[in-house]
Parts: C-alpha cells; sequence; structure tokens
C-alpha cells in the first residue's frame, strides 16, 4: 500500500458527512494489492537470507543479501528481535558470512561482523537454558544444525584468517540436543518419507522433497528450502522453482522473506479482519475463488508447499461466510482433540489463537443454518469455556503462533463476544479488557516490548469489541487512535511466529486499517471529530 494510502483524514476530508467511508478507498488499495502479489507479502528474513548466502551464492542479489545482513547487525551483535527469538537469526546470519568470508569474493570485510556474530552467540544466546528459549517451529533441528554448520566452517578457516576470530567451538543450549536432528538425517537417508510439514525445513534436513520437479514452485513455502534443493539438483531441474526464487529476490532487491507463498493465509486474514470491522471490500473473483478453491476434505493450507491447518481452514472459512459464501466447516473435525482443536494433528502445544478462529468458523455456520446438528452447537459452547481457561491470570491472553499477548487477547475477545456463550465467556471478555486499559503506554500504543502500531490495532480492537463499559476506555481509544496517525519511522517489527519472528505486511497493514475503522465509528458515535483510514505510516521492508 502506498503511503498515500495512510492519510489522515477529519471532518473536512469526509465533508463532515458521518456516512462517507474513507476506509474503503485504502482497503480497495490493498486488497488489489493481494491480486497483483500472489505469493504474499512478507519482510524480508534475516534467516531465509542467510541460508540462502550460505547454501546459494550462484542465485543473483548474492552481494545485495550480505549487505543486507551486515546492516542488520545489532550493536550487540546479534540479528533479530529481543530476547530468546535473536537466537535463530543470528545463527543464520553468522554462518552466512562466515561461508562468504571462505568463499572470499564479498568483496567486504566480514571479520568484524563475523567475530560480533561468535561474540553474541557465545556469551548469551547460546548461554541460554532451552527451556527459556521461545518455541519458534523446529528449532531443535534448526540450533544443531547451524551450530554443527559454524563449527565445520570454523574449523576450515586458514591460519591467518582463524587467528583473528574467536575459536572455541559453539556447543547447544543446556537441554537442546542433536538428538532429533540425528534421527530425521537418519531416517531421511534410510528413504523414510517425511511429514509433510517438515519439507518448511528441508534446508537443514539433508533431504530431497518428494514432489520435486519442473512443475515444483516452492519446497515447503521456503525460498531457503527451494535454494536448497535447486543447489543440489540444478536449477534446469526446477524451473518453475527457479523462477519463483527469481521474483522473490526481484521484489526483495537481493534479500528474500518467509513464510513465501503465503497467498491462502494472507487473503484469509486481511479479509476476515476488514470485514468485521465493517470495512466495505470486493474482493476481485480470482481472490475469492482462490479460497474457495484451496478448501478440501482436509481443510486449507496457507500456501502451496505447506500442509493444512485448523487455522487457515478456520480463517478463510469465516473471511468466506463474511462475504456471503459460508461453508461448512465439517473439514474441522479432523482437529478436533479432548484439549479443544490442534492446528495440525501431533501438534506439541495448544493454540489459542487458533481455537478463537475455529470458534469463528462454527459461530459463522450456525449463524447461518441455526438448524445444524447439535455437534456443531457444542463445539460452540465447548470453546466458550476453553478459551477462558487459558486465559491468564492477568486477563490477557498468550500465543504460541505470535509473541505478542495483544494479537492472542483480540483474536480470543472478538470470537468470544461474537459467537461465545455463557458467562465464563463474558468475564473473560471484561477482564481482557481492563488488562489492556492497565497496560497503554504513556504515547497511547502498546506493546511487548515497545509501541508498535500493530499491537495498538489488537487492543483497539480488544476495546472497541468488549460490550461492557470500563472506567476511562474513551480516553484510551483517543489516545491509541491518535497514536495510529502520528508519523514514525521505524519498521513494523516481526511479531509473527515461523522460524523466526516475521511480519506478514499486508495481514499487519489489515490490522490496522480495520482497528482505525472501528475506532472511527465510535468516535462518530459519541459525535468526536472522524479521524479514518489513515495509519501510523510505518515503514515496512519487504
Amino acid at each position: 500500500m502506498s503511503d498515500g494510502a495512510y492519510r489522515v483524514l477529519d471532518d473536512r476530508a469526509t465533508g463532515g458527512d458521518p456516512a462517507a467511508d474513507p476506509a474503503t478507498d485504502a482497503a480497495r488499495e490493498l486488497i488489489a494489492g493481494l491480486a497483483l502479489r500472489p505469493w504474499g507479502q512478507v519482510a524480508s528474513s534475516v534467516y531465509e537470507t542467510g541460508r540462502l548466502v550460505a547454501d546459494a551464492p550462484w542465485l543473483a542479489g548474492h552481494h545485495q543479501r550480505i549487505g543486507f545482513l551486515l546492516r542488520g547487525q545489532r550493536p550487540d551483535g546479534a540479528w533479530g528481535p529481543p530476547e530468546g527469538y535473536a537466537l535463530v537469526p543470528t545463527l543464520s546470519a553468522t554462518d552466512a558470512l562466515l561461508a562468504a568470508l571462505a568463499d572470499g569474493r564479498a568483496g567486504t570485510d566480514l571479520l568484524a561482523p563475523v567475530a560480533r556474530g561468535l561474540g553474541a552467540l557465545t556469551r548469551t544466546l547460546l548461554a541460554t537454558d532451552a527451556r527459556v528459549l521461545p518455541d519458534t517451529p523446529a528449532l531443535d533441528l534448526i540450533v544443531p544444525a547451524l551450530v554443527d554448520s559454524i563449527n565445520e566452517r570454523l574449523a576450515g578457516l586458514d591460519r591467518a584468517t582463524a587467528d583473528r576470530l574467536p575459536r572455541p567451538p559453539l556447543g547447544l543450549p543446556a537441554g537442546l540436543g542433536p538428538d532429533r536432528l540425528l534421527a530425521v538425517r537418519t531416517a531421511v537417508a534410510a528413504g523414510v518419507p517425511l511429514p509433510p510439514k517438515l519439507a518448511h525445513f528441508y534446508e537443514v534436513l539433508d533431504a530431497t522433497p518428494t514432489d520435486a520437479g519442473p512443475r515444483l514452485t516452492a519446497v515447503g513455502a521456503s525460498p531457503a528450502a527451494t535454494a536448497a534443493w535447486l543447489t543440489t539438483a540444478g536449477p534446469d531441474a526446477g524451473p518453475a522453482a527457479h523462477a519463483f526464487l527469481r521474483e522473490l529476490i526481484r521484489d526483495g532487491g537481493g534479500p528474500v522473506p518467509c513464510p513465501a507463498p503465503i497467498t491462502v493465509f494472507e487473503r484469509a486474514w486481511v479479509l476476515s479482519g476488514l470485514c468485521r470491522a465493517g470495512v466495505a471490500v470486493n474482493p476481485p473473483a480470482a481472490v475469492l475463488e482462490s479460497l474457495t478453491g484451496a478448501a478440501g476434505a482436509e481443510g486449507i493450507a496457507t500456501g502451496d508447499g505447506l500442509p493444512t491447518d485448523a487455522d487457515t481452514t478456520s480463517v478463510a472459512l469465516d473471511a468466506l461466510a463474511r462475504l456471503g459464501r459460508p461453508a461448512d466447516p465439517a473439514s474441522l473435525w479432523a482437529y478436533e482433540t479432548a484439549d479443544g482443536f490442534c492446528t495440525w494433528p501431533g501438534e506439541d502445544g495448544f493454540s489459542v489463537t487458533t481455537n478463537a478462529h475455529v470458534l469463528d468458523a462454527f459461530g459463522q455456520y450456525l449463524a447461518a443454518h441455526p438448524d445444524a446438528d447439535a455437534r456443531y452447537r457444542r463445539v460452540v459452547d465447548r470453546l466458550s469455556v476453553v478459551l477462558p481457561g487459558h486465559q491468564r491470570a492477568d486477563g490477557g491472553w498468550q500465543d504460541r503462533w505470535h509473541a505478542s499477548p495483544y494479537y492472542a487477547t483480540a483474536c480470543c475477545v472478538q470470537a468470544l463476544v461474537e459467537f461465545g456463550r455463557g458467562a465464563a465467556a463474558a468475564e473473560a471478555v471484561d477482564r481482557a479488557a481492563r488488562w489492556v486499559l492497565d497496560t497503554q503506554r504513556a504515547d497511547g500504543s502498546w506493546g511487548r516490548w515497545v509501541g508498535t502500531a500493530e499491537e495498538t490495532a489488537y487492543a483497539l480492537q480488544v476495546l472497541l469489541a468488549a460490550p461492557t463499559a470500563v472506567p476511562r476506555v474513551d480516553d484510551a481509544l483517543a489516545r491509541g487512535h491518535s497514536y495510529l496517525h502520528e508519523p514514525a519511522t521505524r519498521e513494523h517489527p516481526p511479531l509473527w511466529y515461523g522460524k523466526e519472528l516475521y511480519c506478514p505486511t499486508a495481514i499487519v497493514r489489515s490490522a490496522v486499517l480495520a482497528a482505525c475503522r472501528l475506532a472511527a465509528i465510535r468516535a462518530t458515535g459519541l459525535g468526536h471529530s472522524v479521524v479514518d483510514c489513515g495509519y501510523r505510516a510505518t515503514k515496512t521492508t519487504t
């Protein structure tokens, strides 16, 4: 979306007409972008870009990727977000720069950034107990693989170079061993078929995708996995995959995003969120058909190369229902467990946002089919209790697919307000609204580490959804809404769980746009000035 779509609109811009909806223009531009960029809009990834530097220097944009890594290094030598979220990107970037250093063609002095990266790893990141590391996907595969790779590269350096770098072999965090990585690699060597979800991590598994061939577009929705396959097989073995990588590299100016493609995931979240906020949307037929056409007996997948999951299935069904195409959520029965619903069969952990989205999907179906089988109603009744049961003592929710509690809290509150039943649901919503009020920052924003536009949008959605009037809410809404319209230069930070935290930029933009729309409706109802679809013009790296 262009900066022009972020303008601040007041009563003069709308002619004082409360019926005017400037949010529609911004939404139209955002949705048009979904069709123009079918792989999805995701900020550049340090982890994935590092893997291309290390494993596929033959791809176009190699030197631009090295430059991206050098510019992204923090003063403390690490890469990526705060806390243990920096471990995976720092390992990938350090390994990549070591590979470029050994290659000798970088044209840049890489010794200092490599030394700083090694220092950050040995001082803090690898010295952390594995039990307190964030539960990012395949951490127990990626970390041992990259530690081994860095140690091998250090051992292979010439003496003059090696003497200028820290030389201790890197160890693994306490409680994290190489056993699972070794077991998977052994299975690969023996020809054992891997679960489809492991395709996303092929670059560390020494594996070849089972569906590899000239028509394969992307391995596991991962540029790194795709590049690793093409490096081994040769670009002629996968012309479609090679073209896919070239397009991502061109769009990013060298660096690449992850995950990609996320076609269905992006479209489902954008359309569901905008429709829920009352933003008028009329998606192109191709965008709408991509959701309906993705549905199968086992649900819907985020994008090509990934398995189906309950989260994407539920949000896609919710979006379709809000666009007048309600569909039976029967495919979700395959994900039902004793605790609620899993994101995919065999999931390690429980996702409150997946269960909130499942509640949305079944709630939508019951709204359109009030005489549906009692089994559907029991799901709504059950999740109306399950979600409050996972609420934190302070009133918020935390989830395994997003680093911010404001996202999880917004998902749960919106589902419980619209479809939840019983006193437990109502009490949970009230507690969540009070927690949001208590955690607003002095500048009007909300955020886990710093105030962000994305998290402020989720906080506003919670306050605007909660039906119970709580003290100070109007002041908090006004301050939060004002924050979203202030100019800023910070990038949207990555907060979504992948191999590392990532930022799906179109989804983030739609969330902020939806919050601005809801706040504008509230302001109009109170007789306040309408400040609508513009929002904090925060930069994104795509």
